[in-house]
């Protein structure tokens, strides 16, 4: 059985809806349809943040959101001046939901529900007349005569207009590529470091505010928050970290040495002379609080140092070694474990394939392009919901004026 309709958007995650919304808002006349190849829609906005939904992030000067992503950075600038937090904020206050920024940047709906923004996308596209189905897994497209063919099973549709939005699902990069899309290879990106030698595995859940991390053999680094797991290290700074080496410690096979400055110190040296200092200064009292007691004694016993005895006892070269080692301490990672809540990937389609004033493939007319698909990845906090909400008006707004 064959159907003709107007725009066909495959992908019912966070940029394939907002897709089909902008552009039906835009032409209501327009049939808009939306597949959808598993039971369930916005599944990624169900989980992200905990089951809070970190909608976007509290940054609205373009060119400093688009710093937040390691590949698709230049090609943000322009489309944040059309489309960027701020209107991401407007656009669900408009249909009732109102967002708030935590210390950190992230912005969450006040009700830190990720249901709440479920609910906001699905009335919005209900109320727009966006026809959506789910369990429609397209078997292939084809391009002929200006027109797409999607087949599905023992049913074709045929789009004037078509979205790829599948995120980073390998059906959708296939699409892509036989429509005469350049892929860069998937890797994953925002993941965790499997340090299984660590002897600190069984300090699981000690946090620390401010750390700064390096890749020893890549030579990348982050700095910001800790978090000691049963399998390594999490946290903010970690996610970061995986986000920029993504590539790089995917050539070696996520494989390298982590160096951890536990207390952010610019080197040893100033680290040292501070504790040289409080040895001066108070030299009956023992080791400052530099860390949480369970971790710093931890660290103290790799050197076989009593943390209960006074400064006074403490020789200088002892000292040395705690401030070198707590500026520097390595780890060795060997492999990287997946943070479900914001996992992305680095790699999709080439982004030179790709006019980013409209979305649309610069290679098959009528083709567009948001969300995950392509290769943009952000960093966690809100980053890569913004590159679908972004992308996807982007694309909307193409289509419906067309």
């Amino acid at each position: 059985m064959k159907r003709s309709t107007s725009n066909i958007i495959i992908g019912g995650g966070a940029a394939g809806i907002f897709t089909a919304i902008r552009c039906k808002e835009l032409d209501p006349t327009s049939e808009v349809i939306l597949l959808e190849k598993s039971n369930q829609l916005l599944s990624k906005v169900r989980i992200s943040g905990g089951g809070r939904c970190n909608v976007t992030h509290a940054c609205f000067e373009p060119s400093l959101l688009a710093k937040n992503y390691p590949r698709g950075a230049k090609e943000l600038i322009g489309p944040f001046h059309t489309f960027q937090p701020k209107d991401t904020v407007s656009w669900f206050q408009e249909r009732g939901v109102s967002l708030k920024a935590e210390s950190d940047g992230r912005m969450f709906p006040m009700t830190d529900s990720s249901e709440t923004i479920i609910d906001c996308l699905m009335q919005a596209a209900s109320t727009a007349g966006v026809e959506i189905h789910k369990k429609k897994n397209p078997l292939s497209i084809q391009k002929k005569e200006g027109q797409f063919f999607i087949q599905l099973g023992n049913e074709e549709l045929v789009a004037d207009q078509l979205v790829l939005a599948t995120g980073s699902s390998s059906s959708g990069y296939l699409f892509a590529k036989s429509l005469g899309h350049p892929i860069v290879e998937p890797v994953p990106s925002l993941f965790t470091l499997n340090v299984p030698t660590s002897p600190l595995l069984d300090l699981s859940g000690i946090s620390i505010p401010d750390a700064i991390l390096t890749l020893k053999t890549s030579n990348f680094r982050q700095r910001g928050p800790l978090l000691l797991t049963h399998w390594g290290f999490s946290g903010p700074a970690v996610l970061k970290l995986s986000a920029w080496a993504a590539r790089k410690i995917h050539e070696l096979d996520y494989r390298d040495t982590l160096l951890i400055n536990w207390t952010a110190s610019s080197n040893a040296e100033t680290l040292y002379q501070t504790l040289l200092q409080q040895k001066a200064s108070s030299p009956l009292q023992t080791l400052p609080p530099l860390l949480p007691h369970k971790l710093l004694h931890r660290l103290c016993e790799a050197l076989c140092i009593d943390p209960a005895i006074p400064l006074a006892k403490l020789p200088n070269k002892t000292l040395l070694q705690l401030a070198c080692k707590l500026h520097a301490d390595p780890y060795a990672v060997e492999e990287k474990t997946t943070y479900k809540q914001e996992f992305v990937t680095a790699g999709g389609v080439d982004l030179k394939s790709v006019d980013f004033k409209t979305m649309q493939s610069r290679i098959t007319p009528g083709l567009f392009f948001a969300g995950e698909i392509l290769n943009i990845d952000g960093v966690t906090g809100g980053f890569n919901f913004q590159n679908a909400w972004t992308t996807g008006w982007l694309a909307g707004t193409a289509m419906g004026k067309k």
